[in-house]
C-alpha cells in the first residue's frame, strides 16, 4: 500500500528545552485508519500540529503525497482536514457561512450540494442558519467536523474528536469515518476512548514522552502482545490450589470459587491440553470455564508502564 504521509526523523524541542517529539519515523498508508494512543502530554497533538503545518519542527521532514509540508505548504495543507480539540469558531458566524468560508479558504470551487449533504450527514442541516453562539457544545463539535471536511480533504486528522460529546455524535462520527475510508480518505485519530480505536482502526500507534513506541496492525498487536486467561468457575469453594497444579502458576480468587491461568497469546509453547488434563486429574468440581482475552487498553497500559 502506498504511503500518503511520510515522517522521517521528526523532532520538536521548544525554547524551554522540552522535547515534545523525539526522532519520529512513521509511514501512513493511503486509505487506512491509524489510531494514535498515548497519555496526556505524550506528543499526540504536537505530532498532528506539525504535520498540519501549525507547529514548526526542530528537525526532520514530513511529506504529504510527496509534497514537503514546509516548501509546499499550500499544497499539503489543502490536502488535509483537521478537527482540533479546542472549539475554535466565530461566535457570530452562522453554520452555513462558516463551512462555506472554510471551503473557499482552501481554494475549492463552490459546491453547495456537497456542503448541504455534509450538514445532513452530521445532523446539522436544520441549524445551518443558526449562529455558532446559539449551539450546544456537541453541535459546535459537529461544525468543526463539517469545517474539516468542507474542502474534500484526502487526509483527515481527528484530535480527540469525541472527547466530551454525546453518544449520538460519536456514532455519527464513526459512521462518517467509515464512509470516508470507503472513498479512499486517510484518517488519523487520537482518542482516549481506546475501545473506539479497537473497533475502527486498521493500525495502532502508541506514543509516550514524545517517542513512538510502536506502530502495528491492530490484529497483529493484539495477537503478539495480548494475553489470554483461562477462568474456571468451581462448584465448591477452595482454600488452596491443589499442589499438582503448582507448576502452572494457577491463581485462586478471593472467594475461592474461581481459578485462573494466564498465558501469552504469541507463546507457541503454551499447551492447554496438559493443563486441562492436570485439572481433570485433580478432581476439582468444575461448573463453567471461559477464555478471556486482553483488550487493546490492557496492551496500551502495559506498553506505557514498561517504557
Amino acid at each position: 500500500m502506498i504511503s500518503i504521509v511520510s515522517i522521517k526523523d521528526l523532532s520538536k524541542t521548544y525554547n524551554s528545552g522540552f522535547e515534545a517529539l523525539k526522532n519520529i519515523n512513521l509511514e501512513i498508508k493511503k486509505g487506512e485508519i491509524l489510531a494514535l494512543l498515548g497519555p496526556n502530554g505524550a506528543g499526540k497533538t504536537t505530532l498532528i500540529s506539525t504535520i498540519c503545518g501549525i507547529v514548526s519542527p526542530t528537525s526532520g521532514s514530513v511529506t504529504v503525497d510527496g509534497n514537503d509540508i514546509i516548501t509546499d505548504f499550500r499544497k499539503t495543507r489543502a490536502m488535509i482536514g483537521l478537527v482540533p480539540q479546542e472549539l475554535t469558531l466565530g461566535a457570530f458566524d452562522t453554520v452555513w457561512s462558516t463551512i462555506r468560508f472554510s471551503r473557499g479558504l482552501f481554494g475549492s470551487k463552490r459546491d453547495d450540494a456537497y456542503l448541504e449533504q455534509l450538514l445532513k450527514d452530521l445532523s446539522l442541516y436544520d441549524k445551518k442558519d443558526s449562529e455558532i453562539r446559539a449551539l450546544s457544545g456537541g453541535m459546535k463539535r459537529r461544525v468543526l467536523i463539517a469545517k474539516a471536511l468542507s474542502h474534500n480533504p484526502e487526509v483527515l486528522f481527528l484530535d480527540e474528536p469525541t472527547a466530551g460529546v454525546d453518544v449520538e455524535l460519536r456514532k455519527d462520527m464513526w459512521k462518517i469515518v467509515n464512509e470516508l475510508k470507503s472513498k479512499g480518505v486517510t484518517i488519523i485519530l487520537t482518542t482516549h476512548y481506546i475501545e473506539e480505536a479497537e473497533e475502527i482502526a486498521d493500525r495502532v500507534g502508541v506514543i509516550n514522552n514524545g517517542e513512538l513506541l510502536l506502530v502495528e496492525q491492530k490484529v497483529h498487536l493484539m495477537e503478539s502482545l495480548g494475553k489470554k486467561q483461562l477462568v474456571i468457575e468451581l462448584k465448591e469453594s477452595l482454600t488452596k490450589v491443589p499442589s499438582s497444579l503448582d507448576k502452572y502458576n494457577i491463581e485462586l480468587s478471593d472467594d475461592g470459587m474461581h481459578i485462573s491461568y494466564t498465558f501469552i497469546v504469541k507463546d507457541e509453547e503454551t499447551d492447554m491440553s496438559d493443563l486441562l488434563q492436570e485439572i481433570t486429574n485433580s478432581e476439582l468440581h468444575l461448573k463453567d470455564l471461559k477464555i478471556v482475552q486482553s483488550s487493546l487498553e490492557d496492551i496500551f497500559v502495559d506498553l506505557v508502564k514498561e517504557k
